[in-house]
């Protein structure tokens, strides 16, 4: 598992230090209160390599069987859209787009994730994959389009994070 210095920006992209917004999840200290908030912490679970985080917030009932050990490099998550999955709110929805790296290509993953209530607490039920667009195979050069869609160039984009 990594360690992130806690006065970083969070890996999930909300601007705060991770000290003051994943950190307190993964610890264990706090517990999310909106299904958006689980979705993020889940991500920089999966940037640190945090799979023990990943399967305690997982549904019981479609949690994959043994440990989580397999991470690809994350980098970026973009929020899309919510649907319920406030503090008051039994089921929720969270659309999203988080990109990563893996054998030197650059990929996306566009999923609309499920979560549910358990016992007062948002777990992570389900996901389904949307159609996202794919970046070019092969590497991806330093002063080509970046695959994420920001309009800048790689090097001065994700090549950076």
């Amino acid at each position: 598992m990594r360690e992130i210095d806690a006065d970083l920006p969070c890996p999930c992209g909300t601007g705060k230090k991770y000290r003051a917004c994943c950190a307190p999840f993964l610890s264990g200290h706090r517990e999310a209160r909106t299904a958006e908030q689980l979705m993020r912490s889940r991500f920089t679970a999966n940037v640190l390599g945090n799979g023990e985080y990943l399967v305690r917030t997982w549904h019981p009932d479609t949690r994959p069987p043994g440990a989580i050990t397999d991470f690809a490099g994350w980098y970026r998550l973009e929020i899309l859209a919510t649907a319920k999955g406030q503090a008051g709110d039994a089921l929720g929805e969270v659309e999203f787009r988080a990109w990563y790296r893996q054998d030197g290509a650059v990929g996306l993953l566009h999923e609309r994730s499920r979560f549910v209530r358990v016992e007062g607490k948002w777990r992570y039920l389900d996901g389904r994959i949307m159609p996202a667009p794919q970046p070019q195979p092969g590497r991806v050069g330093r002063n080509s389009p970046c695959p994420c869609g920001s309009g800048k160039k790689y090097k001065r984009c994700c090549l950076r994070r």
